[in-house]
């Protein structure tokens, strides 16, 4: 019996958005299951901003997409070996607007594997966008 391609993506989704879906299928087109690792609301905060959702609310949001298959809240913000083996994945996967040094800093253990895919990013939206339109709509 061959074992499952498990495939792993962290994540904000914050105000989940068409971008995220692509991001996702994306990355469970690469695999058999999907691992979305969210990342939790003082992590986010330390180097974006504090996120508008509770790390709950964008948990049920990830765990409704269908391409996910498992949800880990409070996701580690860097990747260790320990972190792949006990989840068994086989695949990191971000999209390619990630700064090598970033990749490497974040996404070592990954990167020192061979197991991280770059997949293209949506470009036409992001939660920095969405929130500028919100706060640009008249009152």
């Amino acid at each position: 019996m061959t074992e499952s391609i498990r495939v792993y993506v962290d994540m904000v989704g914050d105000l989940f958005h068409a971008g995220h879906v692509a991001l996702l299928r994306a990355a469970r087109e690469l695999g058999d299951e999907l691992v979305v690792g969210v990342l939790s609301d003082a992590t986010v905060a330390a180097y974006k901003r504090q996120p508008i959702m509770t790390l709950a609310e964008r948990v049920a949001v990830i765990e409704a997409c269908r391409y996910v298959d498992e949800v880990v809240p409070d996701a580690p913000n860097r990747l260790t070996p320990e972190f792949l083996e006990e989840h068994r994945l086989a695949l990191v996967v971000h999209g390619d607007d990630v700064d090598p040094s970033a990749a490497a800093d974040v996404y070592g253990a990954a990167v020192d594997a061979g197991m991280l895919r770059l997949v293209p990013r949506t470009g036409e939206i992001s939660t920095t966008d969405l929130i500028a339109r919100v706060r640009s709509r008249p009152g």
